[in-house]
């Protein structure tokens, strides 16, 4: 059986989310970011990012981390897209072609929109004062994203899906990624198809299974 190593308010729910969609059995080991406890080496403190058993697998001390057999994959990204290939069609790639789009799609998202988006998830806060810095910071992050955003934009104009006109895991992994930029109301109010695009993608099954979880959680 799989085991996954992460909370899932993290990025392992990429992972959680496309196991759902898979329909394969998983086993979840909650690793708890060290920044989100007072005291991550305290000898009770929970599993997290710090612990000397979890950096024993990511040396980094990030999740997820992914366990499939004798294999130990970091990186979410790459997590997301070893499962798809693994399981294959109709959410991993059909072809060598589909292959390279897939990729260029996820890593695409992961370059170029994920860092001003998780300034946006960060620091914008609607209906509530903010320092005049953070406000800048955030005008700043939407405007940088404009261009990328144009991108998707253009080709979700034209086609329902990235790849191969299903939902696939480079959707998945692009969704949880415009995601952070999702409350932002003015930029996605610039790009209607990708706003009505991700929507699909948050109304699917297994993504409402992911997020049912992910609140669930503690904060």
């Amino acid at each position: 059986m799989l085991t996954i190593h992460g909370v899932t308010r993290s990025r392992t729910s990429r992972l959680i989310w496309l196991c759902h969609e898979i329909g394969v059995d998983f086993r979840q080991i909650p690793v708890i970011q060290a920044y989100r406890l007072p005291w991550p080496d305290a000898p009770d403190a929970p599993l997290n990012t710090q612990s000397p058993e979890f950096l024993k697998l990511s040396p980094a001390g990030a999740i997820p981390v992914l366990q499939d057999g004798d294999l130990i994959l970091t990186e979410s990204l790459a997590c997301t897209l070893y499962l798809a290939r693994k399981y294959g069609l109709p959410f991993g790639p059909a072809d060598l072609a589909e292959e390279g789009l897939v990729l260029q799609w996820s890593f695409y998202a992961g370059t170029w929109i994920e860092p001003d988006a998780l300034t946006l998830l960060m620091l914008h806060r609607p209906g509530q004062a903010q320092p005049g810095e953070d406000q800048d910071l955030v005008a700043q992050a939407a405007e940088r994203l404009i261009r990328p955003m144009r991108v998707f934009e253009t080709h979700l104009a034209q086609h329902e899906w990235l790849v191969g006109n299903r939902f696939t895991v480079a959707d998945l992994n692009a969704a949880e990624i415009l995601r952070y930029a999702q409350g932002y109301a003015p930029l996605f109010d610039e790009f209607p198809a990708t706003k009505a695009w991700l929507a699909h993608c948050q109304t699917r099954p297994a993504y409402l299974k992911m997020w049912a979880e992910r609140q669930a959680e503690p904060e």
